[in-house]
């Protein structure tokens, strides 16, 4: 089983990258927040996971631990493939799905592509005693960052979104009334919110 990739980003798309390791392209699905982290040409480490089924196998990959080991949880669910799975996080983070669940509350999980009352209303169910980890390690710690980082963190959503194949003229001004309007202000958060924003306008 591939638990991890390191090498070459050489292709970065949409919903997928591919990374050389030692000669060998290996495509994997992931985040659009994972994917911002990628820089064509440049060397890379990605967890990923091996999703196995009678016709395919697909590769998964992720920017941390937790995003990987929600992942897995998440399928825990009765109904909610890899697909879903995926989707998921790629609207919410670990904590804010773990949150939403811990504190009984489906209608938070609806926003997820794909999620409806009655797979909310099972995801509560189902992983209520599953997710306090994730919940309890991270909730109340990520602290907004200082007016002074907002700068970079422009910078850096804006070129990943120019890599996700939005124009910079498009990308930047969604950017920035993101950053103006977030609590969180991490590369991630504000790349979400971006997405969210610049997704609604197509």
């Amino acid at each position: 089983m591939i638990a991890s990739l390191r090498g070459e980003v050489i292709s970065i798309a949409l919903d997928h990258a591919v990374i050389e390791c030692a000669g060998v392209g290996y495509k994997f699905l992931a985040t659009p927040a994972t994917l911002g982290t990628l820089v064509r040409g440049g060397e890379t480490r990605v967890l990923t996971a091996m999703v196995v089924k009678e016709d395919s196998m697909t590769l998964y990959g992720f920017g941390s631990d937790d995003d990987r080991q929600m992942f897995h949880t998440l399928q825990k669910v009765s109904g909610m493939g890899a697909k879903l799975a995926m989707a998921a996080l790629s609207v919410m983070g670990p904590e804010e799905i773990a949150n939403s669940i811990t504190g009984q509350d489906p209608k938070s999980l609806q926003k997820i592509p794909g999620v409806g009352k009655r797979m909310a209303d099972r995801m509560v169910l189902e992983l209520k005693d599953k997710v306090q980890n994730f919940s309890s390690a991270t909730a109340g710690s990520v602290a907004p960052a200082p007016a002074q980082a907002a700068g970079p963190v422009v910078e850096q959503v804006v070129e990943a979104l120019v890599g996700l194949g939005f124009t910079e003229k498009a990308a930047r001004p969604v950017v920035e009334s993101t950053v103006a309007a977030a609590t969180d202000t991490s590369t991630a958060a504000i790349l979400r919110g971006a997405l969210s924003q610049l997704g609604a306008k197509k």
